[in-house]
């Protein structure tokens, strides 16, 4: 047999950050916390730039100081989603997005407070004849434990052995 090439070998090696479960694993009552990650006032800009989110509590320091219920700047809602959930991105190529439900935004997040993420395995049914329907919910914390983003994620999500769910997919 010949010597495997470099680059076969390091096809060998698991990716880093990325998972490979399937439906048959998905345990329900699983939690998972993400690092923290504080946002900053370029970033925010920046994500305010790229989807065009210039509201005056979002973009404008003294509108939101002199005329903001809050006294400061707000990050925007679209980026305390996207980062939350970012920040427990899983990279499982066995899974696939099939919509988010009960997305809310449940107190301000400000430039420079720090978020985390935790990650709740809810439940999961066999869906399709080749993937089941996972559901996971996601809570989005910001400094020390003050709840600020809830939303839940459906995946579906490919079955090891698809033969033993039959005709329980739809």
């Amino acid at each position: 047999m010949p010597e495997k090439t470099p680059v076969e070998k390091h096809h060998e090696i698991k990716v880093w950050n990325a998972e490979d479960w399937m439906y048959e694993e998905f345990e329900v009552g699983r939690k998972d916390r993400s690092l923290r990650r504080t946002i900053s006032e370029g970033e925010a800009m920046i994500f305010n730039s790229l989807v065009l989110d210039m509201h005056p509590y979002v973009g404008d320091e003294i509108f939101a100081k002199e005329h903001g219920i809050f006294g400061q700047r707000l990050v925007a809602g679209a980026m305390v989603f996207s980062y939350g959930l970012g920040l427990m991105a899983h990279n499982n190529i066995n899974t696939f997005s099939y919509g988010y439900d009960k997305l809310r935004f449940i107190k301000p997040v400000f430039i420079g407070d720090t978020i985390y993420t935790i990650r709740t395995n809810l439940e999961k049914q066999p869906k399709y004849k080749d993937m089941g329907l996972v559901r996971v919910s996601y809570e989005v914390f910001k400094n020390e434990g003050e709840l600020v983003l809830y939303c839940e994620h459906l995946q579906t999500v490919k079955y090891r052995h698809p033969e033993d769910f039959g005709d329980q997919g739809r």
